[in-house]
């Protein structure tokens, strides 16, 4: 048997590309994406429409290893060039539409971005990044037009070199897309946050998305030609792979700009939505609308990024809504832990199965270990729901590593394992459940928050003397950041909460933004000097949801 190795006829590499190429032979005429009232393209139409941008990147010389950005929210550009840029060889890179231009243009030099497609309503925000980056070489401008809305087909901006359409025009619908030379060739950069001081470049390979597309649809019993609904943005981790999951079944994506939930029940029952994702805001809002009447036909909605509160599942499931929750990490390119249901659950009380479903779950079938350790011995938790450890995890959709960070990497990825951060148990099923976040991360509407990028803010102002930053529960967007804030000594005036809020507004994106500043004499701390941020989080617990919080 030792004879028998890969060859080149059993070992291509795998790249989640070809399942565009595919999807246009099997399901050619069906709808593969419809967007407003008058856009619908087939998935025969999608391909050539990819090929065609691909071929055009390629004359105006992006190829393997560039890395290209996009900065727009869910329309159909937005999903064709999920295809098309990696089509090229280059690595695409989505960027947070939801960023500050300072933000945007730290990202776009930190990756050494070639080419920037931008959103027709996002091009003054693209433009001020450009500018900030004091740089000879800026990328290259192509501005995408949108029909469906008004004003958005005014795209004769001499500050872009061309258009979305211009490429579809003048490319090849022969196009003979680059396959990669190894499936661990780099397919998608992806930042963790908004963060301005060290950002993390997530970086994945094309068998990694390859596995994680596959596995997603697996373990979310996706079937064949679903309708999917894009509330979930692309720009989170590639929409948790499903872009390429949707064309491997055939499925038809409905396009959505902004989230809106009268629209979203309108798009759901004039095209028969089957499935869509979304952080626990998304079940809240829709749970919570004047909208929310029961449902002709079950919707499946993929929730993860913060525990569901146990009443908002309730909720939503009494509406028709069927949820299933998971966990992962942009380094895992998509949710690579499901709370898998078990038929026995169903006989139990309404609060249990709640309760149930609000634990992270168990490997997905396509993953390989995750395991909680204890940081100091590297040793495994024993199995109870109290012993609690970081969380761990081996499987084939851990990235690559971070983008010129080989600290950062090194740290990350050791001793066979990945680790995340996080702090969590396992029960004595063997089911995950997150206990807490390390960095404390702040998870607001699937956004991630970092406390101390907000604390660095407020210590800039000139009144405050302390600060720490933790999450405080939020009925609308599960948490939001909360200060609290030690003032300095022999301030002549009164300052207020309105004032430091507005403070941060200006300084970093709205989500970013504390919604709650609470004024202390002095921070609770350690006999070290430590600040007990434990010890905050419980008074912001008990300061109860805020409400009626908007960004």
């Amino acid at each position: 048997m030792e004879e028998m190795k890969p060859c080149a006829a059993n070992s291509p590499p795998l790249t989640p590309l070809g399942f565009l190429e595919r999807a246009a032979t099997v399901y050619g005429d069906c709808t593969s994406i419809v967007y407003g009232t008058n856009t619908v393209y087939t998935w025969r139409e999608t391909n050539l429409r990819c090929l065609r941008v691909g071929s055009a990147l390629s004359s105006i010389g992006i190829g393997k290893s560039d890395v290209v950005s996009v900065l727009s929210p869910n329309t159909p550009a937005m999903y064709e060039l999920q295809f098309a840029v990696p089509m090229t060889g280059a690595i695409l890179n989505n960027i947070n539409t939801r960023l500050d231009a300072r933000t945007v243009s730290v990202l776009l030099r930190h990756c050494g971005s070639k080419l920037l497609f931008v959103d027709v309503f996002s091009s003054d925000l693209a433009v001020e990044a450009i500018s900030m980056m004091k740089t000879s070489s800026p990328p290259i401008l192509v501005i995408i037009a949108d029909k469906e809305e008004e004003g958005g087909d005014d795209v004769a901006d001499k500050r872009f070199r061309y258009s979305y359409d211009d490429l579809i025009q003048r490319g090849d619908p022969g196009f003979n897309w680059i396959r990669p030379e190894s499936e661990w060739d780099p397919i998608v950069l992806n930042y963790t946050s908004g963060t301005t001081s060290a950002p993390k470049g997530v970086v994945h390979c094309h068998r990694g998305i390859f596995v994680m597309s596959l596995d997603s649809l697996t373990d979310w019993s996706v079937p064949k030609n679903p309708v999917y609904l894009w509330t979930l943005p692309i720009f989170h981790a590639n929409g948790w792979s499903y872009p390429w999951g949707i064309a491997a079944v055939g499925g038809t994506n409905v396009c959505l700009r902004k989230f809106d939930a009268p629209l979203i029940y309108r798009l759901i029952r004039h095209h028969g939505v089957t499935h869509l994702c979304g952080a626990p805001v998304v079940l809240n809002m829709l749970s919570a609308t004047q909208e929310s009447k029961p449902l002709d036909r079950p919707v499946n909605i993929l929730t993860a990024g913060a525990p569901p509160p146990a009443a908002v599942l309730l909720r939503a499931e009494s509406i028709g809504f069927q949820i299933s929750h998971g966990y992962g990490l942009t380094e895992t390119a998509g949710l690579n832990v499901s709370c898998a249901w078990k038929p026995e659950w169903n006989r139990l009380p309404a609060s249990d199965r709640a309760r149930l479903k609000a634990r992270q779950g168990v490997r997905t079938v396509g993953f390989t270990e995750i395991d909680v350790v204890d940081p100091e011995s590297g040793l495994g938790v024993e199995r109870n729901g109290e012993s609690v450890g970081e969380i761990v995890m081996r499987g084939s959709s851990i990235m690559l590593g971070y983008l010129k960070d080989r600290t950062g990497t090194e740290k990350a990825l050791k001793n066979g394992w990945f680790y995340t951060g996080d702090v969590g148990v396992i029960h004595t099923d063997g089911y995950l459940e997150i206990k807490d976040r390390s960095k404390d991360i702040i998870i607001t509407g699937g956004e991630n928050v970092s406390s101390v990028e907000v604390e660095a803010v407020l210590y800039t102002n000139p009144v405050v003397n302390e600060v720490a930053v933790v999450a405080r529960p939020d009925e609308f967007w599960g948490e939001t950041p909360c200060a609290f804030v030690s003032l300095k000594d022999g301030l002549s005036r009164k300052v207020t909460e309105e004032e430091l809020i507005e403070y941060c507004r200006k300084k970093m994106p709205r989500y970013m933004v504390p919604k709650t500043v609470s004024f202390r004499d002095e921070l609770p701390k350690t006999s070290t000097g430590k600040v007990m941020k434990f010890v905050l989080r419980e008074i912001a617990k008990k300061m109860g949801t805020t409400r009626l919080s908007r960004m």
